[in-house]
C-alpha cells in the first residue's frame, strides 16, 4: 500500500540550482502526501549517506538539480546503498549532465546538435573563438545558469568569464546560435508526451527568470508548429533520452528556425534528466496535456523507482 510507502524527498542541495530545487522538492513532497505516501523532506547536504542510513526510506524522490544532484554522485550513493530511486542512473546523469559528452552521444544517434567547441572560460573571454553570433554556457550547470548570448554586433568576446567571481566551471560550451524557436518535450515511461513552444514574455531568451518567475514566459501547447515538425520534435526527443540511457523522466530542449529565410533546421540543445517541477515548470503541464494529473505523476515516478538504473 502506499499509504505505508516512506519516501524521502531530496531537495535543496549543493548546486547553483538550489532556490529552484527546494521548489520542485516542495511541489513533489506535498502531492506525495496527497497520494497517501509517508513523506520525509531532505535538505540535502554532504552528509546525505548518513541521514539516510537513519531515516531508512523505502524510496528516493530526487528533486536536486545541477551538480552533485543530477549528475550521477547523489546516483551513485543511492546505489551503494540499495535505495530505490527515481529518474535516470549514474551513466546517464553523468553523461547528460556534461553537455559536451552529451552532444556527441547523441549526434552519433542521428539527434542533430549545434556546432559548438569546449574551450576554457579565460581562452572565450580573450577573443571570439567562434564567429557571432554564438552562446557561451558552462559544461554542466542546467537551468541556463551562467549562459550567455553574444549577438552578431558585439565587438569584444564576454569578459565575465575571466571574473573572479565566475562560480561555473573553468571550461565552457562555446555553440553557434539558433535563431527561431525554443520548443521542449518531456519522455515518461520510454514514450514522448507534447510539445511546447515556449515564447519569453520579455526578450528573446528563455533565462533563468524567464523559467522559474511567474509570467516570465508563456507556453503555447500543443506547438502551432507543422505535423511533421511536431512529430519530429517527439521522435528526436526519445531518440535522445534512449541514446543517454536516461529513465524515468526527461525533458529534451530545442531549437526551431523558422525565421524567414532560415534553415528549418530543429537543433536539440540539451537534455535535462531531473527537469523542474514548480508550479510554472514544464513536465506538469506536458503530462497534464496527455490527462494525467500531478499527483499521478510523481506516484508514478515512486513506483517506477528502481536500483540498477
Amino acid at each position: 500500500m502506499s499509504a505505508k510507502k516512506h519516501v524521502a524527498v531530496l531537495m535543496g542541495g549543493l548546486s547553483a540550482e538550489r532556490s529552484v530545487s527546494l521548489k520542485t522538492g516542495q511541489a513533489c513532497a506535498l502531492a506525495l502526501e496527497g497520494e497517501g505516501f509517508k513523506v520525509t523532506r531532505v535538505d540535502v547536504g554532504r552528509d546525505l549517506a548518513e541521514v539516510l542510513a537513519w531515516l531508512k526510506p523505502d524510496v528516493v524522490f530526487n528533486a536536486l538539480h545541477g551538480r552533485f544532484g543530477e549528475d550521477g554522485i547523489v546516483q551513485g550513493i543511492l546505489e551503494m546503498m540499495r535505495i530505490p530511486y527515481t529518474h535516470s542512473g549514474v551513466l546517464a546523469s553523468a553523461l547528460a549532465m556534461q553537455k559536451d559528452r552529451a552532444k556527441s552521444v547523441m549526434k552519433a544517434a542521428g539527434v542533430p546538435v549545434a556546432e559548438g567547441i569546449t574551450v576554457s572560460r579565460f581562452e572565450a573571454a580573450k577573443r571570439h573563438v567562434m564567429k557571432p553570433p554564438y552562446v557561451v554556457k558552462p559544461v554542466s550547470e542546467g537551468s541556463s545558469v551562467g549562459v550567455i548570448i553574444v549577438k552578431e554586433d558585439r565587438s569584444h568576446p564576454p569578459q565575465e568569464l575571466a571574473g573572479e567571481d565566475w562560480a561555473f566551471g573553468e571550461s565552457v560550451l562555446v555553440e553557434r546560435f539558433i535563431p527561431g524557436r525554443e520548443l521542449t518535450c518531456a519522455v515518461m515511461d520510454n514514450k514522448a508526451l507534447g510539445v511546447i513552444d515556449i515564447r519569453p514574455a520579455t526578450g528573446v531568451f528563455y533565462d533563468f527568470d524567464a523559467k522559474y518567475a511567474k509570467g516570465g514566459s508563456i507556453h503555447v501547447l500543443p506547438a502551432e508548429i507543422l505535423p511533421n515538425i511536431y512529430h519530429l520534435v517527439q521522435k528526436l526527443a526519445l531518440t535522445a533520452h534512449q541514446s543517454l540511457g536516461c529513465r524515468g523522466v526527461s525533458r529534451m530542449d530545442f531549437r526551431y528556425d523558422d525565421t524567414p529565410g532560415g534553415t528549418g533546421e530543429v537543433i536539440c540543445l540539451e537534455v535535462n534528466t531531473q527537469p523542474g517541477m514548480t508550479e510554472t515548470s514544464l513536465v506538469p503541464e506536458l503530462a497534464a496535456h496527455a490527462g494525467i494529473s500531478f499527483g499521478e505523476l510523481v506516484k508514478w515516478m515512486v513506483q517506477d523507482a528502481t536500483c540498477d538504473r
